[in-house]
Protein backbone atom coordinates (compact mmCIF):
# COMPACT_ATOMS: atom_id res chain seq x y z
CA UNK A 1 0.00 0.00 0.00
CA UNK A 2 1.32 3.43 -0.96
CA UNK A 3 1.96 5.69 2.03
CA UNK A 4 2.28 9.44 2.39
CA UNK A 5 5.32 10.84 4.25
CA UNK A 6 3.25 11.67 7.35
CA UNK A 7 1.83 8.13 7.43
CA UNK A 8 5.36 6.73 7.30
CA UNK A 9 6.38 9.00 10.17
CA UNK A 10 3.53 7.70 12.37
CA UNK A 11 4.42 4.11 11.52
CA UNK A 12 8.07 4.62 12.38
CA UNK A 13 7.17 6.30 15.68
CA UNK A 14 5.52 3.01 16.65
CA UNK A 15 8.85 1.24 16.16
CA UNK A 16 7.79 -0.59 13.00
CA UNK A 17 10.66 -1.26 10.60
CA UNK A 18 10.49 -3.22 7.34
CA UNK A 19 13.22 -4.87 5.24
CA UNK A 20 12.79 -2.44 2.32
CA UNK A 21 11.58 1.08 1.60
CA UNK A 22 11.05 3.04 -1.60
CA UNK A 23 10.75 6.79 -1.06
CA UNK A 24 10.32 9.00 -4.12
CA UNK A 25 8.47 12.00 -5.47
CA UNK A 26 8.79 15.61 -6.63
CA UNK A 27 8.80 17.15 -3.12
CA UNK A 28 12.53 16.96 -2.40
CA UNK A 29 12.24 18.08 1.22
CA UNK A 30 9.70 15.38 2.08
CA UNK A 31 11.75 12.68 0.34
CA UNK A 32 14.87 13.71 2.28
CA UNK A 33 13.08 13.88 5.62
CA UNK A 34 11.26 10.58 5.13
CA UNK A 35 14.56 8.88 4.31
CA UNK A 36 16.15 10.50 7.38
CA UNK A 37 13.32 9.14 9.53
CA UNK A 38 13.91 5.60 8.25
CA UNK A 39 17.65 5.90 8.92
CA UNK A 40 17.03 7.21 12.45
CA UNK A 41 14.69 4.36 13.33
CA UNK A 42 17.11 1.85 11.81
CA UNK A 43 20.00 3.21 13.88
CA UNK A 44 17.85 3.00 16.99
CA UNK A 45 17.27 -0.68 16.21
CA UNK A 46 20.94 -1.53 15.78
CA UNK A 47 21.64 -0.87 12.10
CA UNK A 48 25.16 0.43 12.67
CA UNK A 49 26.61 0.15 9.14
CA UNK A 50 25.48 2.13 6.11
CA UNK A 51 26.53 1.88 2.46
CA UNK A 52 25.31 4.24 -0.25
CA UNK A 53 25.06 3.47 -3.99
CA UNK A 54 24.36 6.21 -6.58
CA UNK A 55 22.79 4.72 -9.71
CA UNK A 56 23.28 7.86 -11.78
CA UNK A 57 23.92 6.46 -15.25
CA UNK A 58 24.14 3.46 -17.56
CA UNK A 59 27.60 2.64 -16.28
CA UNK A 60 26.38 1.81 -12.78
CA UNK A 61 27.63 -1.58 -11.57
CA UNK A 62 24.52 -3.44 -10.44
CA UNK A 63 26.55 -6.56 -9.69
CA UNK A 64 28.40 -4.62 -6.97
CA UNK A 65 25.10 -3.75 -5.32
CA UNK A 66 23.91 -7.34 -5.67
CA UNK A 67 27.08 -8.63 -4.01
CA UNK A 68 26.77 -6.14 -1.16
CA UNK A 69 23.14 -7.04 -0.53
CA UNK A 70 24.06 -10.70 -0.21
CA UNK A 71 27.35 -10.34 1.64
CA UNK A 72 27.59 -10.87 5.41
CA UNK A 73 28.40 -7.85 7.56
CA UNK A 74 32.08 -7.36 8.36
CA UNK A 75 31.28 -6.41 11.94
CA UNK A 76 28.34 -8.74 12.60
CA UNK A 77 25.95 -5.76 12.79
CA UNK A 78 22.85 -4.82 10.90
CA UNK A 79 23.33 -2.77 7.73
CA UNK A 80 21.44 -0.10 5.80
CA UNK A 81 22.05 -0.37 2.05
CA UNK A 82 20.93 2.83 0.39
CA UNK A 83 20.24 3.00 -3.34
CA UNK A 84 19.73 6.45 -4.83
CA UNK A 85 17.87 6.50 -8.14
CA UNK A 86 17.69 10.11 -9.41
CA UNK A 87 15.27 9.11 -12.17
CA UNK A 88 13.48 6.49 -10.01
CA UNK A 89 14.03 4.01 -12.86
CA UNK A 90 16.42 1.11 -12.13
CA UNK A 91 16.20 -0.39 -15.60
CA UNK A 92 15.90 -4.11 -16.30
CA UNK A 93 19.11 -5.14 -14.52
CA UNK A 94 18.45 -2.98 -11.47
CA UNK A 95 14.84 -4.14 -11.24
CA UNK A 96 16.04 -7.75 -11.21
CA UNK A 97 18.54 -7.06 -8.39
CA UNK A 98 15.92 -5.30 -6.27
CA UNK A 99 13.30 -7.99 -6.90
CA UNK A 100 15.75 -10.77 -6.01
CA UNK A 101 16.57 -9.06 -2.71
CA UNK A 102 12.88 -8.66 -1.88
CA UNK A 103 12.20 -12.33 -2.66
CA UNK A 104 14.49 -13.38 0.20
CA UNK A 105 15.68 -10.39 2.27
CA UNK A 106 18.53 -11.12 4.72
CA UNK A 107 17.51 -10.51 8.34
CA UNK A 108 20.39 -8.07 8.95
CA UNK A 109 19.92 -5.80 5.89
CA UNK A 110 17.55 -2.91 5.28
CA UNK A 111 17.27 -1.65 1.70
CA UNK A 112 16.38 2.04 1.32
CA UNK A 113 15.68 3.19 -2.25
CA UNK A 114 15.15 6.90 -2.91
CA UNK A 115 14.13 8.61 -6.13
CA UNK A 116 13.84 12.18 -7.37
CA UNK A 117 10.58 11.77 -9.23
CA UNK A 118 7.60 9.44 -9.51
CA UNK A 119 4.61 8.62 -11.70
CA UNK A 120 2.72 5.51 -12.76
CA UNK A 121 5.33 5.01 -15.50
CA UNK A 122 8.01 4.51 -12.85
CA UNK A 123 6.23 1.66 -11.09
CA UNK A 124 6.89 -1.97 -11.99
CA UNK A 125 7.50 -5.42 -10.57
CA UNK A 126 10.50 -4.08 -8.63
CA UNK A 127 8.43 -1.48 -6.76
CA UNK A 128 5.68 -4.03 -6.20
CA UNK A 129 8.30 -6.36 -4.71
CA UNK A 130 9.35 -3.63 -2.27
CA UNK A 131 5.73 -2.98 -1.40
CA UNK A 132 5.15 -6.67 -0.55
CA UNK A 133 7.86 -6.75 2.13
CA UNK A 134 8.08 -3.08 3.05
CA UNK A 135 6.74 0.37 2.20
CA UNK A 136 6.40 2.54 -0.88
CA UNK A 137 6.25 6.20 0.16
CA UNK A 138 5.45 8.86 -2.44
CA UNK A 139 5.95 12.56 -1.71
CA UNK A 140 3.52 14.07 -4.19
CA UNK A 141 3.72 17.81 -4.85
CA UNK A 142 1.44 19.68 -2.47
CA UNK A 143 -1.53 21.49 -3.98
CA UNK A 144 -1.87 25.19 -3.08
CA UNK A 145 -4.83 24.40 -0.82
CA UNK A 146 -2.73 21.84 1.10
CA UNK A 147 0.19 24.14 1.87
CA UNK A 148 -1.42 26.13 4.76
CA UNK A 149 -2.15 22.93 6.71
CA UNK A 150 1.38 21.67 6.05
CA UNK A 151 2.87 24.93 7.34
CA UNK A 152 0.63 24.91 10.43
CA UNK A 153 1.71 21.36 11.24
CA UNK A 154 5.35 22.28 10.65
CA UNK A 155 5.05 25.25 13.01
CA UNK A 156 3.50 23.06 15.72
CA UNK A 157 6.23 20.43 15.31
CA UNK A 158 8.84 23.12 15.97
CA UNK A 159 7.00 24.46 19.02
CA UNK A 160 5.76 27.64 17.33
CA UNK A 161 2.23 28.81 18.08
CA UNK A 162 0.83 30.97 15.28
CA UNK A 163 -2.51 32.44 14.27
CA UNK A 164 -4.08 30.99 11.15
CA UNK A 165 -3.72 34.34 9.36
CA UNK A 166 -0.04 34.42 10.31
CA UNK A 167 0.44 30.92 8.89
CA UNK A 168 -1.34 32.01 5.70
CA UNK A 169 1.02 34.98 5.42
CA UNK A 170 4.00 32.63 5.57
CA UNK A 171 2.31 30.42 3.00
CA UNK A 172 1.92 33.39 0.64
CA UNK A 173 5.54 34.38 1.11
CA UNK A 174 7.11 31.03 0.22
CA UNK A 175 5.02 30.51 -2.93
CA UNK A 176 4.84 26.72 -2.59
CA UNK A 177 8.56 26.22 -1.94
CA UNK A 178 8.70 23.69 0.92
CA UNK A 179 12.43 24.10 1.41
CA UNK A 180 11.98 27.86 1.86
CA UNK A 181 9.03 27.25 4.19
CA UNK A 182 11.03 24.82 6.33
CA UNK A 183 13.90 27.31 6.64
CA UNK A 184 11.53 30.10 7.71
CA UNK A 185 9.81 27.86 10.28
CA UNK A 186 13.17 26.87 11.77
CA UNK A 187 14.09 30.55 12.01
CA UNK A 188 10.76 31.34 13.69
CA UNK A 189 11.42 28.65 16.28
CA UNK A 190 14.57 30.55 17.27
CA UNK A 191 13.15 34.07 17.11
CA UNK A 192 9.60 33.76 18.41
CA UNK A 193 10.79 33.22 21.98
CA UNK A 194 7.82 31.02 22.88
CA UNK A 195 5.31 33.81 22.21
CA UNK A 196 2.29 33.34 19.97
CA UNK A 197 2.92 34.72 16.50
CA UNK A 198 0.26 36.95 14.97
CA UNK A 199 0.28 38.54 11.51
CA UNK A 200 2.22 41.62 12.59
CA UNK A 201 4.89 39.56 14.35
CA UNK A 202 5.11 37.16 11.42
CA UNK A 203 5.63 40.13 9.11
CA UNK A 204 8.45 41.38 11.32
CA UNK A 205 10.19 38.03 11.82
CA UNK A 206 10.00 36.33 8.45
CA UNK A 207 12.13 37.39 5.51
CA UNK A 208 10.11 37.98 2.38
CA UNK A 209 10.80 34.73 0.58
CA UNK A 210 8.68 35.99 -2.30
CA UNK A 211 11.41 38.57 -3.05
CA UNK A 212 12.98 37.44 -6.27
CA UNK A 213 16.57 36.86 -5.20
CA UNK A 214 19.21 35.63 -7.58
CA UNK A 215 19.52 32.18 -5.95
CA UNK A 216 15.92 31.32 -6.72
CA UNK A 217 16.17 32.91 -10.16
CA UNK A 218 18.97 30.57 -11.23
CA UNK A 219 17.24 27.59 -9.60
CA UNK A 220 14.10 28.34 -11.63
CA UNK A 221 16.17 28.34 -14.83
CA UNK A 222 17.89 25.06 -13.96
CA UNK A 223 14.58 23.55 -12.90
CA UNK A 224 12.96 24.28 -16.28
CA UNK A 225 10.49 26.98 -15.14
CA UNK A 226 10.56 29.71 -17.82
CA UNK A 227 7.52 31.63 -16.53
CA UNK A 228 9.14 31.82 -13.08
CA UNK A 229 12.36 33.05 -14.66
CA UNK A 230 10.65 35.97 -16.41
CA UNK A 231 8.65 36.93 -13.33
CA UNK A 232 11.62 36.77 -10.96
CA UNK A 233 13.84 38.71 -13.34
CA UNK A 234 11.19 41.44 -13.61
CA UNK A 235 11.04 41.55 -9.81
CA UNK A 236 14.80 41.92 -9.48
CA UNK A 237 14.82 44.70 -12.05
CA UNK A 238 11.98 46.49 -10.26
CA UNK A 239 13.95 46.32 -7.00
CA UNK A 240 16.72 48.32 -8.65
CA UNK A 241 19.36 45.60 -8.88
CA UNK A 242 21.98 45.90 -11.59
CA UNK A 243 22.84 43.07 -13.96
CA UNK A 244 26.51 42.87 -12.84
CA UNK A 245 25.28 42.08 -9.31
CA UNK A 246 23.50 39.01 -10.68
CA UNK A 247 26.14 37.67 -13.02
CA UNK A 248 28.48 36.24 -10.38
CA UNK A 249 25.87 33.71 -9.20
CA UNK A 250 24.63 33.04 -12.75
CA UNK A 251 28.14 32.24 -14.02
CA UNK A 252 29.00 30.13 -10.96
CA UNK A 253 25.92 27.92 -11.36
CA UNK A 254 26.45 27.59 -15.11
CA UNK A 255 30.05 26.55 -14.47
CA UNK A 256 28.89 23.88 -12.01
CA UNK A 257 26.34 22.59 -14.51
CA UNK A 258 28.98 22.54 -17.26
CA UNK A 259 31.37 20.55 -15.06
CA UNK A 260 28.63 18.05 -14.21
CA UNK A 261 27.69 17.75 -17.89
CA UNK A 262 31.30 16.94 -18.80
CA UNK A 263 31.40 14.18 -16.17
CA UNK A 264 28.09 12.80 -17.42
CA UNK A 265 29.25 12.91 -21.05
CA UNK A 266 32.27 10.74 -20.35
CA UNK A 267 30.27 8.29 -18.22
CA UNK A 268 31.77 9.42 -14.94
CA UNK A 269 30.30 9.33 -11.45
CA UNK A 270 27.99 12.31 -10.90
CA UNK A 271 27.77 11.61 -7.17
CA UNK A 272 31.53 12.20 -6.84
CA UNK A 273 31.28 15.43 -8.84
CA UNK A 274 28.36 16.64 -6.71
CA UNK A 275 30.57 16.23 -3.65
CA UNK A 276 33.50 17.92 -5.38
CA UNK A 277 31.26 20.85 -6.33
CA UNK A 278 29.79 20.91 -2.79
CA UNK A 279 26.25 20.73 -4.14
CA UNK A 280 23.80 19.91 -1.38
CA UNK A 281 21.73 16.79 -1.71
CA UNK A 282 18.55 18.86 -1.68
CA UNK A 283 19.71 20.71 -4.83
CA UNK A 284 21.09 17.79 -6.81
CA UNK A 285 17.70 17.01 -8.38
CA UNK A 286 17.60 20.55 -9.82
CA UNK A 287 20.92 20.02 -11.61
CA UNK A 288 19.92 16.55 -12.78
CA UNK A 289 16.79 17.96 -14.45
CA UNK A 290 18.92 20.60 -16.17
CA UNK A 291 21.39 17.97 -17.41
CA UNK A 292 18.52 16.01 -18.95
CA UNK A 293 17.66 19.02 -21.11
CA UNK A 294 21.13 20.01 -22.33
CA UNK A 295 24.37 18.27 -23.18
CA UNK A 296 27.93 19.33 -22.36
CA UNK A 297 28.38 21.43 -25.51
CA UNK A 298 25.26 23.44 -24.81
CA UNK A 299 26.46 24.36 -21.32
CA UNK A 300 29.70 25.71 -22.81
CA UNK A 301 27.59 27.87 -25.11
CA UNK A 302 25.60 29.14 -22.14
CA UNK A 303 28.82 30.13 -20.38
CA UNK A 304 30.04 31.97 -23.48
CA UNK A 305 26.72 33.81 -23.68
CA UNK A 306 26.95 34.71 -19.97
CA UNK A 307 30.31 36.33 -20.70
CA UNK A 308 28.70 38.39 -23.47
CA UNK A 309 25.89 39.48 -21.11
CA UNK A 310 28.46 40.54 -18.54
CA UNK A 311 30.30 42.64 -21.13
CA UNK A 312 27.02 44.31 -22.10
CA UNK A 313 26.29 45.11 -18.46
CA UNK A 314 29.72 46.73 -18.09
CA UNK A 315 29.40 48.76 -21.30
CA UNK A 316 31.98 46.73 -23.19
CA UNK A 317 29.53 45.29 -25.73
CA UNK A 318 26.43 46.61 -27.48
CA UNK A 319 22.97 45.44 -26.44
CA UNK A 320 20.43 45.43 -23.62
CA UNK A 321 21.91 43.32 -20.76
CA UNK A 322 18.52 42.69 -19.11
CA UNK A 323 17.05 41.39 -22.35
CA UNK A 324 20.13 39.28 -23.07
CA UNK A 325 20.14 37.84 -19.53
CA UNK A 326 16.48 36.90 -19.82
CA UNK A 327 17.09 35.17 -23.15
CA UNK A 328 20.00 33.26 -21.63
CA UNK A 329 18.08 32.04 -18.58
CA UNK A 330 15.01 31.16 -20.65
CA UNK A 331 17.28 29.13 -22.93
CA UNK A 332 18.65 27.27 -19.90
CA UNK A 333 15.09 26.51 -18.81
CA UNK A 334 13.96 25.26 -22.23
CA UNK A 335 15.09 22.36 -24.41
CA UNK A 336 15.25 24.46 -27.61
CA UNK A 337 18.02 26.68 -26.30
CA UNK A 338 19.86 27.67 -29.47
CA UNK A 339 16.72 29.00 -31.15
CA UNK A 340 16.02 31.17 -28.12
CA UNK A 341 19.54 32.58 -27.96
CA UNK A 342 19.41 33.41 -31.63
Amino acid sequence: MELKPDQLARQLQQGTLHPAYLIAGPETLQVLEAADAVRAQARAQGYAEREVFEADGRGFDWSALESTLGAPSLFASRRIIELRLPTAKPGREGAAVISAFCADPPPDVLLLVTGGDWSKRHAGKWSEAIDRIGCVVIAWALRPDQLPAWIEQRLRSRGVSADRDAAQLLCDRVEGNLLAAAQEVDKLALLAGGERVDVARMEALVADAARFDVFRLVDAALNGQPSQVSRMLAGLRAEGLAVPALMGMVVMELQRAAALAQVQARGGNLAVEFRAQRIWESKQAVFRRALQRHGAGRWEQFLAEAGRVDRMAKGRAAGDPWQALERLLLAVSERHALAMLG
